[in-house]
This record gives C-alpha cells, structure tokens and sequence, in this order.
C-alpha cells in the first residue's frame, strides 16, 4: 500500500516537477524579525542567481502559480542561512509546496552573536510569525491553506521542530546535561568557540566553559510551545539533549527524525538516539543516515570549510552525498506529503 501511495504522489508531482523553483524574500518586520525566505513553484524561466557563497538555479521573484495547497517552513541550525537548504527546498517545491525559511534573531550567518538556549527560545515564535508573513503576503496568501502547515529544522532548527512537536526543554536542562557529559558532548555545549586537543590546557577549556554555562543558564523554568496551525513535523540530527524526554513519548503531531551516525557536534548518543527511544512507535526514522556526518544535512554544503568547522560539517570519508541526499530529501517530501495533503 505505501508503494502504490508513493508511485501515487510521483504522478501528482509530474506537473509540479516541471516548473521551476521561484525566490523571494518578505522583508524583515519592525517587531524585529529578520526577512523570511520563499521557495515556491514558479513559471518563470531559472537562471543562475548568487547568494552569499552560493549559485542557486532559480527564478527571483518569479510569478507562483499553484502547487498543492501547503506551506513547510524550515528552521535552520545555528549561525545558518536559507541557501544550505535550498536542495531540501527544491525537492518540497516540485511535490508542490511553498517553502518559507525564517532568519532567525542573533543566531544566523549575518549575526551569530547569540545561539544555544537563549535563540532557542525564541525559535518557535518565529516560526510562527513566518507563516503570518507568508500569509499576509498577496502573492501566497490565495495559494495556500494554512490550516496544515509542515516544519523542518535540522540541528537547532532540530530543537525547534522538537519545541513545536510537544517537546519541553528549560536552560537548566541545559546545563544540567553539561554538567554531567562535558567532555563526552563538548561541542554541542560549547559550540565552535573551541575544541579539546588532549593537552593539558583542556582542563582550563572545561572549567571556563562550565563557569560561562552555570552563570548564563539556571532557570529551570520550562519552556513549551504551541502553533495548532502545524500539523507535520521533521527533526533533522536535532540538538535535544535538554529536553525531558516524557515530553516526547506522545509528540503531538506526525514526528519524523533524520539521524547521521558520524555527527559530531551533536552526537547520536546525547542527542536524536534519545530522542528515537522515547518516541518510537510514535514517531518515524526517515532516514538514518550510516555514514553522514552533522553537515551531510546541508545542501548545498557551504565551499572550503577549514578548521573546527570543517571538522564538524565537512563530509566524512564514504559519504555519497549525491545519492543520499536525494533519497533523505525525497523521503522527506513524501513525509510531509502523507500528513499534509488532503
């Protein structure tokens, strides 16, 4: 039955699929917001556009027309862009969809001045107030339904799909996680201000990192969220290990996660594996993901990435990013098009 469903979904995507993928971007708000990015069906020619670091094949403000009825918005990960996911998009936009990605506030590739607990925060807001945009947008507002809306995130756009999925998580967890695993899970605690080398300078690198979380992030109060209008969710080697794990038994939507077993920045172990034991039967492994690393999510990955972050999100040896990628972001597609259309 799933096949057929499938070799369904591939004959409504025919017509779609023939268009080609239009950009656009809702400028940013005066409440603060940043600009929201738009992917979407368009008739207009593509032709080559740049984007920070990146040549994208689309169609600039090119006219929509309509495509299934359904909005995805996509929460990137932590000092992340709209164009690292524009694969993703292109494989939502030829099943139909329209694609809206927020910027989120001091944690994206412009400001990166303020991630982990405090972004995470106010995530979830955010994603809300990027579906009023598009709704309030007279290009997008008659194309869509957003009664059924889609989210994916992937690292602490991950979080965020996890917040929006009925997960509750507070800043204390938060430290409380790094208190017990800081060396085990390092970089997800620290991020890519520094690294362990084994040197003795290692135990000064542990200290000043507990002194900085114990000081920023003691509030136990936890935090929840809710947008009834989202109706599909989809973590991507999410960041979670703050999250009480009972939230996440019974998530409140169809919960989709993609795993990658070389990921480390935020390793499987703390993180989307504990996530998978208190969900499964409830949620879905989409993918996982053997040889894919935390960056092998990326699409296109950012160009000649060196040091710490190259470490944490170039490709490991054996990747085949062309076929994987394809395949995770297909499935992707066929998930969010099984919850969400009529």
């Amino acid at each position: 039955m799933r096949r057929l469903y499938f070799i369904f979904l591939l004959a409504l995507w025919s017509g779609w699929a023939q268009a080609s993928m239009g950009l656009a971007e809702l400028p940013a708000t005066a409440d603060g917001d940043g600009p929201v990015t738009v992917f979407y069906p368009s008739a207009d020619p593509a032709r080559p556009a740049r984007r920070g670091r990146f040549t994208l094949d689309v169609a600039p403000q090119g006219a929509p027309v309509r495509g299934n009825g359904r909005l995805v918005v996509v929460s990137h990960g932590s000092g992340g862009a709209p164009w690292v996911h524009a694969d993703l998009a292109r494989s939502l936009v030829g099943a139909g969809f329209i694609v809206a990605m927020p910027e989120h506030k001091a944690d994206n590739y412009k400001d990166d001045s303020n991630p982990g607990p405090d972004s995470w925060a106010m995530r979830p807001a955010e994603v809300s107030r990027a579906i009023d945009a598009v709704g309030r947008d007279v290009r997008f507002a008659p194309l869509l339904r957003l009664d059924r809306v889609g989210m994916y995130g992937m690292s602490a756009g991950g979080h965020t799909a996890l917040s929006l999925g009925g997960g509750r998580w507070s800043p204390a967890a938060f430290k409380q996680h790094c208190e017990a695993d800081l060396e085990g899970d390092f970089q997800s605690c620290v991020g890519l201000i520094t690294r362990l080398t084994g040197s003795w300078l290692d135990g000064v690198r542990k200290w000043g990192a507990l002194l900085v979380i114990r000081h920023r992030f003691d509030d136990a109060t936890p935090r929840e969220y809710a947008d009834p209008r989202i109706a599909a969710i989809v973590a991507g080697v999410p960041s979670s290990a703050d999250f009480d794990m009972t939230s996440l038994a019974a998530p409140r939507v169809p919960l989709g996660l993609i795993t990658a077993r070389q990921d480390r920045w935020l390793i499987p172990r703390f993180h989307s594996d504990r996530v998978l034991a208190a969900c499964l039967p409830r949620c879905e492994l989409i993918a996982d993901m053997p040889t894919g690393g935390h960056g092998s999510l990326l699409s296109p990955l950012p160009p000649d990435l060196t040091g710490l972050v190259g470490d944490m999100l170039n490709d490991p040896p054996g990747f085949d990013r062309a076929s994987a990628l394809q395949e995770v972001n297909q499935k992707t597609a066929v998930f969010f098009s099984t919850h969400l259309l009529p």
